[in-house]
């Protein structure tokens, strides 16, 4: 299988007077068409490594590997464009701009990204609502929705540039047990029928034992 992602020896410590360690040594190996659980306490650096492998923060020490590119050298537009081309994200509260409409939403990656006709990225973004059973949402405010279907049109959003990995912190946190349950199936099915990887940062161990990997963090460290 492809390696997405490879780290070594990956470190971040916050310079504070006394320094806080909030990852450390983390060498690891992301492959094509996994479904990874990240796990630990609270505090532990599950969100803090998910920033770095995507590239939303820089490391202290250590190597990261994007797509076989080596994330260190690269300037803030090239990690911007590589966030766009390669990850998609998901948070646990869904940050969906609330002046634009589900569709808007999920054509922002797309007119950053820029490679798509207005009508193309229209279109993209029907389908992708539609394929997550949003398709009667399509003008609607996220406000108009709920708190399941608001996760759906994040999930639809981190797709629209075809990204080969997902990120998602805590994606079921702020959702009942019902919409929990639609939404692991929701990111299960993007690894198993569209070949995506995602590695899902999770406190619901029951979730996290059916997936494919779990790596588990206490103080910064994968056990």
């Amino acid at each position: 299988m492809t390696t997405l992602v490879e780290t070594e020896g990956l470190m971040r410590i916050l310079p504070e007077t006394v320094p806080v360690t909030l990852v450390e040594d983390i060498t690891l190996e992301i492959r094509e068409k996994e479904f990874i659980a990240v796990t630990g306490p609270s505090g532990s650096g599950k969100s803090s490594l998910l920033y770095l492998l995507g590239l939303l923060d820089r490391p202290t020490r250590g190597t990261l590997k994007i797509g076989g590119r080596d994330a260190g050298p690269m300037d803030e537009k090239e990690r911007a464009r590589t966030r766009l081309e390669m990850l998609g994200f998901v948070f646990q509260f869904h940050f969906l701009l609330p002046e634009f409409t589900v569709r808007e939403n999920v054509e922002i990656p797309m007119r950053k990204l820029g490679r798509l006709k207005r009508e193309e990225m229209r279109e993209r973004a029907r389908e992708l609502l539609g394929s997550l059973g949003l398709a009667e949402h399509l003008d609607k405010r996220p406000d108009q929705l709920s708190g399941g279907q608001r996760q759906r049109v994040a999930v639809a959003r981190s797709l629209a540039n075809d990204p080969p990995l997902i990120l998602a912190d805590e994606p079921t946190g702020s959702l009942d047990s019902k919409s929990s349950e639609q939404v692991f199936t929701i990111l299960e099915k993007l690894v198993r029928d569209r070949g995506k990887t995602v590695v899902a940062v999770t406190h619901n161990l029951e979730m996290a034992e059916r997936m494919d990997r779990r790596l588990h963090i206490v103080d910064g460290k994968i056990e």
